[in-house]
């Protein structure tokens, strides 16, 4: 028999469990943690009646359907699934459900109130119902290590940021050994299905699960739910990821104050780098929220084929346009996987790693005659330091960890040797000096914004709706955002219409694509067209802290209100 958990200490279960776990004690909270723990969330009004489940029209890939279908046999082409009312309550099986939720990636705000939505789901509509959830992420599954959550212990964790109730981890289920121990676990808690809260990998994960499972005529049916800050993971019927909008809010809190700072002293460039490796999504966000006088868009910046020496040349260039009228400070936001939008950067990098995993490299430099003309003057180009990083850090495949070269403090190093030749030559007499900063991990546990906080738990619900109604395969989805909560619809989108292929080592390999920043979206297209005006003249905006009550308190950002055709 599994024991339940109490609020501040409660009893491990699961055979691989060693430890007791300790939940949060919410008498240690401060005022505004408490005052969130019992916040009332509205939900969609098609979840606080009667409804049923009904099917959609059948569904694709986002590419490569036949290799799709050849994937994944059993959960390929089934229709997306939408909430609608009811005229009873027995629209749904009305059964007794042992449902397992497990965390996957990287934080995200709001994770705690998907788990309390699924919760209250089973609660209000599957009464008796069991919940389990699977500590450290994936391997929690594979180990059989959990918890059985109990009202008690999840109510320090509502509406507060992290995903310490049950903890996260970055493992996948992907050889036949980690299915088949996903498949015992499976069977010895006799799940009826598993929530899946994660990114583009983890929801491929959950496709993948929910394959497996089905094709080995397991009952255990799998949902997943869009969580990443960094707002790739979206299409028409998912419209954001969670998460995304608080990460974006606390960014734009602490470029508030640096504008106000470079302002105050009037000698500071600050330049931000922000979260986001593959997409520009957070950096285009934060530029709409504060206007920056300089934003570099890494997708604008692999659309045009630009150079590192590009991308400098455009600062520089502002920078002595800010000169002329006296201003020797300002702010720029550079996303995080700049350098991976770089076509030059990246051919340097593949022939640096040919070189480094064949060669020695000697002191005298005679290796660089192993590099293209190209990438050799590219090299000599890079500051010493970045030169030094591209040369020695290395992950265990022997590849450039491109995501610790800190591209700011290397963007500050070529800004300041180009100007001190525009300064040798009589070009620019102004004054520069930079400051780096990197925001990165403090917007990934603060206390979920109100849209955060609404929009998990109306996943969460919508989650444990979809497993009751016999659905697998699917993403929690809740959509029209832009209207108030009670309007929000809810439904579950195949994973399979999210996913392309792509060829690795020989095999198709299902992905989730990710959504990039679009050229041509109206969130784009609104920031090009006020930046030069943001370069020259000071139009910084400080946003302030996250607010829980009062006129902003509710406020969507501005690249969910503009895709949703909403002017921000």
């Amino acid at each position: 028999m599994t024991p339940s958990l109490v609020a501040n200490g409660g009893v491990s279960a699961g055979e691989a469990v060693a430890a007791p776990v300790t939940g949060r004690v919410a008498a240690v909270y401060s005022e505004v943690q408490s005052s969130r723990i019992d916040h009332k969330l509205p939900l969609p009004s098609v979840l606080t009646k009667p409804f049923k489940v009904v099917d959609g029209p059948a569904s694709s890939a986002a590419g490569n359907p036949d290799e799709i279908a050849k994937l994944f046999p059993n959960v390929f082409g089934q229709p997306s699934a939408l909430l609608v009312p009811s005229d009873f309550d027995s629209a749904l099986p009305q059964q007794k459900l042992k449902i397992g939720v497990v965390l996957s990636g990287g934080q995200a705000p709001g994770g705690h109130n998907v788990i309390s939505g699924i919760f209250d789901y089973l609660q209000d509509r599957a009464k008796g119902s069991t919940l389990y959830g699977f500590r450290g992420g994936p391997a929690g599954i594979m180990k059989n290590k959990y918890i059985e959550l109990n009202s008690e212990y999840i109510y320090p964790y509502r509406n507060q940021g992290g995903f310490d109730m049950i903890c996260s981890g970055r493992d996948k289920i992907e050889t036949p050994e980690q299915f088949k121990q996903a498949e015992e676990t499976a069977v010895k808690l006799d799940l009826d299905g598993l929530v899946v809260i994660g990114g583009d990998d983890s929801n491929t994960n959950a496709c993948l699960l929910a394959e497996n499972f089905r094709g080995k005529n397991l009952k255990t049916r799998v949902i997943g739910c869009p969580k990443t800050i960094d707002g790739d993971l979206k299409c028409k019927e998912v419209p954001t990821s969670f998460g995304f909008d608080t990460a974006c809010k606390i960014y734009a809190e602490m470029i508030g104050n640096v504008m106000i700072d470079a302002r105050s002293t009037g000698k500071y460039y600050h330049f931000v780098r922000l979260m986001g490796r593959a997409a520009s999504h957070i950096t285009l966000e934060c530029a709409l929220q504060t206007h920056p006088n300089i934003t570099i868009i890494g997708e604008e910046v692999a659309a045009k084929k630009q150079t590192l020496k590009n991308v400098t040349d455009y600062i520089v260039n502002i920078i002595l346009k800010r000169a002329d009228l006296g201003y020797n400070y300002g702010v720029i936001l550079i996303p995080e996987g700049l350098i991976d939008f770089i076509p030059e950067v990246q051919n340097l990098i593949a022939e640096l790693n040919e070189i480094l995993a064949h060669d020695v490299v000697d002191e005298g430099g005679l290796w660089k005659n192993k590099l293209t003309s190209q990438s050799l003057q590219l090299f000599d180009f890079l500051p010493e330091a970045i030169q030094e990083q591209l040369m020695l850090e290395r992950d265990p495949h022997g590849n450039v960890q491109v995501a610790k070269i800190e591209t700011e403090k290397m963007l500050i190093q070529m800004v300041e040797t180009d100007l001190e030749k525009r300064r040798q030559e009589g070009s620019y007499n102004g004054q520069f000096k930079g400051q780096s900063h990197f925001f990165g991990y403090e917007g990934r546990c603060g206390l979920p914004t109100n849209f955060d906080s609404t929009y998990c738990y109306a996943l969460g619900y919508a989650a444990g709706a979809l497993l009751q109604g016999g659905k697998t395969g699917v993403i929690s989805s809740v959509g029209n955002l832009a209207a108030p909560v009670e309007e929000w619809t809810v439904g579950g989108t195949a994973l399979t219409s999210l996913m392309d292929v792509e060829r690795r080592h020989g095999k198709f390999k299902p992905v989730i694509k990710k959504a990039m920043v679009e050229l041509e979206g109206a969130p784009f297209k609104k920031f090009a067209s006020l930046r030069k005006d943001w370069a020259i003249n000071n139009r910084y905006i400080s946003p302030g802290p996250i607010q829980f009550h009062g006129p902003a308190s509710n406020a969507l950002s501005h690249t969910l209100l503009l895709e949703l055709g909403v002017q921000a």
